[in-house]
């Protein structure tokens, strides 16, 4: 329990069900760095918490408190810096759902005598012939699905996505029929640990050491400018370049080995295919090592049609229907056919890859 609508309501709508529900609210956070930022989101966290209990003693339910912040540190922020460091721009939430929220609150669970693990999220499970099937939520403004892809059949098989067959508006109106405070609280879209959003500043100030000056070039490999760091850029930006140009330009490519930043125009961002690696299949590798199926390659746009080949174990090729903007190395490509969920991968490098007037 987060201390939100969404984890207040699936609380709710299970003990309704006639389940015995235990709330868990995670400190993952706050007082894990000694700074005026972490001061401001530690206040926050200490309001979620405050919420939680409170929701939980309306519903007559006991809750527990866990400090995982140790452990959130090593698994999900430092993985964060170094993705950063090494050029790609890295997706933390997808790897907090998978190592944090269910991974070690399933050892909670466990640890109380649970038999099921249950959170807020917008998505669905299914039992099909003895396979657990991971859909998307009934609402697709909503849908979450995107970030549990890298859950697998045991865990699938003790999660609990009460929220999954509701559209957002009908968790709020159950909360405000329930009177609960939370009801009418703000959804946070940010990273959580991230304050104010700005992750530029977030690493310049814990992590300074990672920005290291280099190069701007162009995609012909002329010198147009200096940057600062490599980790201040991302596929597709075009602001906060720095430079004037004849034409508008837009940041193609991060070469972390010659630590430069890749610039052009804004077609040259856009790519047809790209390879994706950590791969993970939801009920399995796909039987057909080549099949057509959506994909989408960041949380909040849509599935593009696609051919999918399977490269081997950790690995899949994926060419699209036609050409996508700023396809961005670090980020999450989900495989979808229909409403099924079948896997994903992280986005390795896409093609071409542009190297000094020649490409890869």
């Amino acid at each position: 329990m987060s201390g939100g609508v969404d984890s207040s309501v699936a609380a709710f709508l299970l003990k309704q069900k006639g389940f015995e529900v235990i709330g868990v609210t995670m400190r993952l956070w706050e007082g894990c760095l000694d700074s005026q930022a972490t001061a401001v989101k530690g206040s926050r966290s200490r309001q979620d918490l405050s919420d939680a209990a409170q929701v939980a003693r309306m519903l007559g339910i006991e809750h527990l408190v866990v400090d995982f912040r140790e452990r959130f540190f090593r698994r999900v922020v430092e993985p964060f810096v170094e993705d950063y460091r090494n050029g790609r721009t890295p997706n933390p939430c997808v790897l907090c759902n998978r190592h944090i929220k269910v991974e070690l609150l399933s050892e909670v669970a466990i640890e109380a005598g649970c038999k099921y693990l249950a959170t807020g999220h917008y998505a669905r499970v299914v039992e099909d012939g003895g396979l657990f099937r991971l859909l998307k939520g009934v609402d697709s403004k909503k849908d979450q699905s995107y970030f549990l892809y890298r859950l697998d059949q045991k865990a699938l098989s003790k999660l609990l996505l009460p929220n999954g067959a509701y559209s957002k508006e009908e968790i709020v109106r159950i909360a405000r029929d329930l009177r609960l405070g939370v009801s009418e609280k703000e959804e946070s879209q940010e990273i959580c640990f991230i304050p104010h959003g700005d992750y530029r500043a977030f690493l310049r100030e814990f992590f300074p050491q990672i920005f290291k000056p280099g190069l701007i070039l162009s995609t012909t490999g002329e010198i147009l400018g200096k940057h600062e760091g490599i980790v201040g850029y991302t596929v597709g930006q075009r602001r906060g370049l720095g430079i004037s140009h004849l034409y508008p330009l837009y940041v193609v490519a991060i070469d972390p080995e010659r630590n430069a930043v890749i610039v052009g125009r804004r077609e040259e961002a856009e790519g047809r295919s790209f390879l994706a690696e950590q791969v993970c299949w939801v009920r399995g590798e796909p039987r057909c090592a080549e099949f057509d199926a959506l994909v989408r390659i960041r949380y909040n746009m849509k599935e593009m049609p696609c051919r999918v080949k399977v490269v081997d174990e950790d690995h899949f090729y994926v060419s699209l229907e036609r050409s996508l903007w700023a396809i961005t190395p670090g980020q999450s490509a989900v495989i979808y056919q229909g409403e099924d969920v079948l896997g994903g991968g992280i986005i390795a490098s896409q093609s071409p890859v542009f190297t000094g007037g020649q490409s890869r």
